[in-house]
This record gives C-alpha cells, structure tokens and sequence, in this order.
C-alpha cells in the first residue's frame, strides 16, 4: 500500500464542518503531516455577524495551529480556501462557479457538518444532519476526481441496541420520506409528533445521524468508495499537535473543569457553561457507569487512516461497498464516573481555577432524592435551564452501551512502520491519570482562558477555599448537635413540668 503522505499528496480536500472541534484538528494535521497536499477547500458560512474570512482567521489563530505555522509558515495562505456555503440549504448554499472548482479538483471528502445538540426541533436537526448530507453526496456523485468520501456519524445513533458493532444497522425510518415530512408539514405538528416519529432513539441528534448514514449507504453503495467513522465521545488531544487542547465543555473534560470551579457538570455528551455558576454539586448517574471517550489527535488520525484505507484498498468489492468504524474508547482504557470525578479532585490541587465559587466537592449518586437535595436553591432561572438539559441527556447518563472497535484498531496495523508514530494511536503510552490531569491542566487554560501565571495565587485561593468550607462544615454539624440536644432537653423539661402538674392534679 502507498503511505499516507504519499497517498494524500497531490490532492484536493473538501471539508465540511471544518469549523468544528474535530474540523480543527483535522485541518491542522492534514497541512502539517501530509505537507504535499494541493488544497484544503473548506464550507464555512458567515455567522453572528462575522464573515468565513474572519471566522477562519479566528480559528487559525488559536494555540492549535502554532506548530504548523512554525514548521510551515505559508501553509494556511497557500492550501487552505474558503468555500462560501451553508449545509442546511439546496446545494448547500454554494454558487455555481465554487461547485465547478469543486467537481474539477476535489479527490477526498470528509464530511462532518452536523448540529450535536440534542434539543434541536425535528425540522433543523434531519435539514442539517440528513438532507445537508444528500445535498453533499449529490455534489460527490458528480466529481471527476473522487476516490474516497469520509462521513462523520457518532456511536450514538443505534442506542436502540446495546452492542453496536462496526457495521449498518436498519433504518428507524426512510430517510427520503423524512427530509419530504420535515420540507412540507408545518413544524408546530412536527414538534407534537417528534417524540413518537423518533421512536426509540432519545433524541433528534441521534435520529438524523441515522438517517445520514443511510443516506451515505444508499447513495454511496456501487458508485463512491464511502467510509462512515462513528466516534464516541470526543475530548482533548493527547499530545498531537500539543497536548490537552479543547475549545467546547463536551464530555468528561467539562466534568473535570466543573469540578476544578467547585461544581459537577451533570451530563455526560454534552455541557454548557452555566454550570460553571457553581450552583450544581452532583451528578445523577450510576458511578460504576464506563465513560466512552477518544482523544481528538486520536479521532482525527483513525479519520486520516480510514480515508486512506478504504482507496487503497485491493479488494474491488470492498472498496465500493460502504465500511464502518467505531472510533470508540471500549475496553482500551475503560473509566468510571466516580474514578472521573476523583481524578477530578485529586487535579484540582495541582491545576485549580481562579476565582472559585466554593471548595470543589460533591459527588456521583445514583439516586435521584440525593441528587435533589443537593441542588442549591439559587439562580432559579439557571437551575431550570440546567435542570432542562440533564432531562435531554438523562438517557445517556443511565444507561451504558458497549462499541466493538476492532476493525478502526485494525487500521494502524496497516501503517508502514516509518508513518506508525506520526499516524497511529500509540496505544501502550497512554496513562489515563496524567491525560485526565492534563485536560484539566490546558482545560484551564484553553477553556476557561486563565493565564498560568495565575496559577500560585490561585493555590491559594484553593487552600483558603478549603479552611473555609471545613470551618462550614463544622459550624453546621454544631448548630444541628445544638439544635437537636435544645430541643430534646426542652421536651424533656417539658415533660417534667407536665408530671408535676399532673401529680398536684391528683393530690
């Protein structure tokens, strides 16, 4: 088989979604690794006022990229060009003169544009994640130079099914029945029939992904050498291009950086920054739950290999019948809930945050009474917000789901040996401890955007956090002991009172 570097030489890339986490990163290391690539085209539309141009400039500039612009100072101005278009409409908003340029050069496709939240009305989630990857595979279908296409899919779009193994499962529903539904009814009768159209998957996200990837199966299958990759949950790089970088509150990370801010996020897939408030002090879940987490370095490089894989492949069958991988965590380095959170506390010593609303405390609890009790009866607004979103998110942080990824770790076994450090998963090094404390080392850094020059004072901030929530507790622990002995020594004295009036009674 060609390496990687030589197989993605002389290239043209599409990219959708570039502007996501796993976008980032998998930018960066496609300029940085595979230095002889032709060009980068990436979708990007304008937003909150900004423009692509503005919004590429804005990403390019974060820590992420300051190796590449080191090792290739010219990479980002010469590779790397916008494509003005947006997933969610026709063609994917895309001018004729951009479609052209496309079909002419474009040899790879990786395909990762989609929502992830889970609240999002029927209509958006299956326009984005469903018609959004039929308006792509429309385009891939009529480009001369295509060899492989890459979707992006997730773990969780099968959640019917407790083991999902690396292949395609059936559909919940027609996925060209779906997007006609969600063009043409009105959308105050979608949202009353969501619940019952999605039928056993939780959630909108989850059933427009499936949908994707029968999209991608029924248009690819025959035609286009496809590839459909599900990660898990995607967290911080390990090292790869520097280690614990992360730009949102996903997964186990967010939970780690809560629990450093004297709070515990309480979901599981997705945060969000209210709870860094630190009004929420426990986490509904069963503690012995495994968390399925993927680095981001790791992600991307199982995406990279995937790609290469599938065209490089011999087998004339296999390489026009759609494959499946799990990008997932499985057994390789399994972690529960309540080893997360001592990581956590154990972390917060040696990395704590400024400006910290309470010593980090609190718990995983299986049992909802507790949960509640410890909600703190504050910023009611938020709570109800916070309370809202675990309701999205309870379905995963109660039940637990096993990801078979043999096939996605049998990729590295196909590296050649001078590619395997640059590309593989390095999969003996990793010491679950150290990677935990280095999310919440750079999540300190990277997500809550504090300089490490703050890190002695904040210390101390933390020790004196810690005296002073002791001291609490002991004020507290002696009002009740007081409280309680007053009151059987008021009932006692009482009852004596009552004898003696009782026995003058008698008298």
């Amino acid at each position: 088989m060609a390496s990687i570097k030589e197989f993605y030489a002389g290239r043209s890339i599409f990219i959708t979604g570039a502007t996501g986490f796993i976008g980032k990163v998998l930018i960066e290391k496609l300029l940085r690794s595979c230095p002889k690539i032709d060009k980068i085209y990436i979708l990007i539309r304008s937003k909150r006022g900004k423009t692509p141009e503005e919004r590429i400039n804005a990403i390019t500039e974060t820590p992420l990229f300051e190796k590449l612009k080191k090792e290739y100072p010219d990479a980002i101005k010469n590779k790397l060009k916008l494509i003005n278009g947006d997933v969610t409409e026709l063609q994917l908003g895309i001018s004729t003169s951009d479609a052209n340029l496309l079909i002419e050069n474009v040899s790879v496709i990786f395909h990762g544009a989609a929502s992830v939240r889970f609240d999002d009305p029927l209509k958006y989630a299956i326009l984005l994640n469903t018609r959004g990857t039929r308006e792509l595979l429309n385009l891939a279908l009529k480009m001369k130079k295509l060899d492989v296409l890459l979707h992006i899919s997730t773990t969780y779009c099968n959640t019917d099914h407790s083991v999902v193994e690396e292949k395609l499962y059936p559909p919940h529903a027609d996925w060209k029945r779906s997007i006609e539904i969600v063009e043409n009814i009105d959308e105050h009768y979608l949202q009353v029939l969501t619940a019952k159209y999605i039928d056993v998957l939780p959630n909108t996200y989850t059933f427009s992904k499936s949908l994707a990837e029968h999209c991608v199966y029924d248009l690819c299958t025959g035609k286009i050498p496809a590839v459909i990759v599900r990660p898990s949950i995607v967290i911080s790089t390990r090292n790869d291009p520097i280690p614990g970088w992360i730009d949102n509150y996903n997964g186990p990370v967010g939970l780690l950086v809560a629990s450093g801010k004297g709070n515990i996020y309480s979901n599981v897939m997705s945060y969000n920054k209210l709870c860094n408030l630190g009004i929420l002090r426990s986490c509904c879940t069963n503690p012995d739950l495994k968390a399925d987490y993927m680095a981001v370095d790791s992600c991307v490089r199982a995406l990279i290999m995937a790609a290469w894989a599938k065209c490089t492949s011999k087998d004339p069958e296999e390489k026009l019948d759609v494959s499946f991988y799990n990008c997932s965590n499985n057994e390789l380095y399994p972690i529960t809930m309540k080893e997360l959170i001592d990581f956590g506390k154990e972390a917060v010593w040696e990395a704590p945050l400024s400006n910290i609303l309470w010593f980090p405390g609190g718990g995983v609890t299986a049992y909802k009474f507790w949960y509640y009790l410890n909600k703190k009866p504050l910023l009611v607004k938020i709570q109800r917000r916070i309370y809202i979103a675990n309701i999205a998110l309870h379905h995963f942080i109660s039940n637990y789901w096993t990801f078979p990824n043999d096939k996605c770790l049998a990729l590295e076994d196909k590296l050649l040996p001078e590619e395997a450090a640059e590309f593989g998963y390095d999969r003996g090094n990793l010491k679950v401890p150290e990677y935990f404390l280095n999310c919440i080392k750079y999540g300190r850094r990277y997500l809550l955007k504090e300089d490490d020059s703050t890190l002695e004072r904040a210390k101390i901030n933390l020790y004196r956090m810690y005296v002073l929530d002791r001291v609490v507790r002991v004020v507290v622990v002696g009002l009740a002991l007081w409280y309680f002995t007053f009151k059987i020594d008021l009932i006692g004295y009482l009852g004596s009172k009552l004898v003696t009036f009782y026995e003058a009674i008698l008298i």
